[in-house]
């Protein structure tokens, strides 16, 4: 019975370990006061935003259909792409939505709109949109753009 508790508050210890650096630069989202949080309760897609910022910014190798990465942004081919050119941009940075963007976002968003002038050049895209979702558009609450084209 020992041993088990043992076991059980290593992995316990371990689990905070992991979360404090997945989680670390990650903005705060409330789940604990489900009652009284307000429009700041999780909800799925924040959820979703929150494993994308760790993902992002400490598994990058993991994400399928990378097509351009800097040391601030990253660009993948939509998974469910609406139109034959459709990508996807996220900074590596936490930022839930443009609302939300301050001066020290400003290196990542530039940098992002760098990645998509670039994937407009080297694609030769001439009628494209480039789209960013407000909070009640987002299906992923972690500002990203969309890049699509026809």
């Amino acid at each position: 019975m020992r041993k088990y508790l043992v076991i059980a508050l290593v992995a316990f210890a371990a689990g905070i370990v992991a979360g404090g650096y997945f989680f670390a630069q990650s903005q705060p989202r409330s789940f604990l006061a489900l009652a009284t949080c307000g429009s700041s309760c999780y909800r799925p897609n924040d959820l979703a935003g929150l494993l994308v910022s760790a993902g992002i910014r400490h598994t990058p190798g993991l994400i399928p259909k990378v097509v351009k990465e800097t040391d601030k942004c990253l660009a993948m081919a939509h998974p469910f792409p609406e139109t034959p050119f459709h990508f996807v941009v996220f900074p590596k940075k936490d930022i839930k939505n443009i609302g939300d963007v301050s001066i020290e976002d400003q290196p990542y968003i530039m940098d992002c709109l760098e990645v998509i002038r670039s994937l407009i050049r080297e694609q030769n895209l001439k009628y494209y949109r480039v789209l960013v979702n407000g909070p009640g558009y987002q299906d992923v609450t972690y500002l990203h753009f969309h890049l699509k084209s026809r």
